[in-house]
């Protein structure tokens, strides 16, 4: 592809993509053409704020020559039939976490742009974050050893918010449209440790409400069994307004620690002196602490999701996440449903 590329949105219903259209109107590369919303004030507002131009009519984006890709942040309920809109259109598609609600929908989604020959991306964008990068080279270069057992904390507070479940965010509360706060949110994680540690073969699971009733679940915990034995503990909240600790992972040479990379839930002040990834070897005196960089802010790691799926457009290059990974994410996280219901454990692939 040349730059620039004619860049389309189908829905600004998930606020992430109002970030991508945000940063990227700098971009020399990039030319936002057009976006469809089906809610006016919502699309006009974000496309008066973009420079791009506002259509009801999602044939004004698809059928438009001028954009070659789409990004995609309609309610998690749309993904299949925007998706696979877009890629019958042959628009190269980036698309909103989670992929589908149904490994079906993943499936014809796979189907409908391994057809087209379309470039297809994830935008999970906590494979951009400088701690999670640092921390897959150290598990898959054996610096610490066999892993035992890894947490990872993924959390929000936004149902302590009594905002969040009225305008333009209310629809992430709705069954019908989200199916729940675990299968939202928990989704990053997933792929987190699809990304780090593998695919996993079991899960067991508690998701239900604990302490609010706003949305059909807000606390999650999944227990995840990799091939080598590995456990994988996943939490999940979005009642959590407080928090340091985003990753713990115990080896049998060495132990590693991550440190406010969980950004929508540290509702503290980070330390002065505190790193965002710290690695004890085991036989030595002290910890190290790993020149790291922080991301100033959650919005700054969403920010870094538009780049790196552009050069893979002009590059032609892989994507750093794509719809296998999407696919696998979504059935970690259904998994874990199922786990949770039968009150037993489930084995990979469903």
């Amino acid at each position: 592809m040349r730059a620039p590329i004619g860049i389309g949105v189908l829905s600004f219903a998930h606020g992430h993509v109002q970030l991508y259209v945000d940063v990227m109107k700098h971009f020399p590369d990039v030319r936002l053409v057009a976006a469809y919303d089906d809610n006016e004030a919502r699309g006009q507002a974000v496309c008066d704020a973009a420079g791009m131009r506002f259509t009801p009519h999602i044939e004004d984006v698809l059928d438009n020559p001028e954009v070659q890709a789409v990004m995609i942040g309609g309610e998690t309920s749309r993904h299949e039939e925007l998706a696979v809109a877009a890629a019958r259109a042959g628009k190269h598609i980036l698309l909103q976490k989670p992929m589908a609600f149904t490994l079906e929908a993943c499936d014809a989604i796979i189907t409908a742009a391994a057809r087209a020959g379309i470039h297809f991306s994830m935008a999970f964008q906590m494979r951009h974050d400088p701690a999670n990068q640092r921390i897959r080279e150290i598990v898959r270069s054996g610096e610490i050893g066999r892993i035992a057992v890894v947490r990872r904390r993924h959390c929000i507070g936004c149902l302590l918010d009594p905002q969040f479940a009225t305008g333009w965010t209310k629809w992430h509360t709705e069954a019908d449209k989200n199916k729940g706060m675990f299968m939202d949110d928990a989704v990053h994680a997933a792929d987190w440790f699809h990304w780090t540690v593998g695919k996993p073969v079991s899960v067991i699971a508690e998701i239900d409400n604990v302490i609010t009733q706003i949305a059909p679940d807000d606390n999650g915990v999944a227990v995840y069994r990799f091939e080598h034995g590995e456990m994988g503990i996943l939490l999940n909240s979005s009642t959590v307004m407080a928090a340091e600790n985003t990753t713990e992972i115990y080896g049998e040479r060495g132990c590693l620690i991550q440190n406010y990379g969980d950004a929508p839930s540290c509702g503290v002040p980070r330390r002065p002196d505190g790193p965002a990834v710290k690695v004890f070897h085991y036989g030595q005196a002290e910890w190290e602490a790993l020149d790291v960089p922080i991301p100033a802010s959650h919005g700054d790691r969403i920010r870094a999701v538009p780049r790196p799926w552009v050069d893979s457009l002009l590059d032609e290059t892989a994507p750093a996440a794509d719809a296998h990974d999407g696919r696998v994410a979504t059935e970690m996280i259904l998994g874990a449903y199922q786990a949770a219901a039968a009150g037993r454990r489930v084995r990979f692939p469903l």
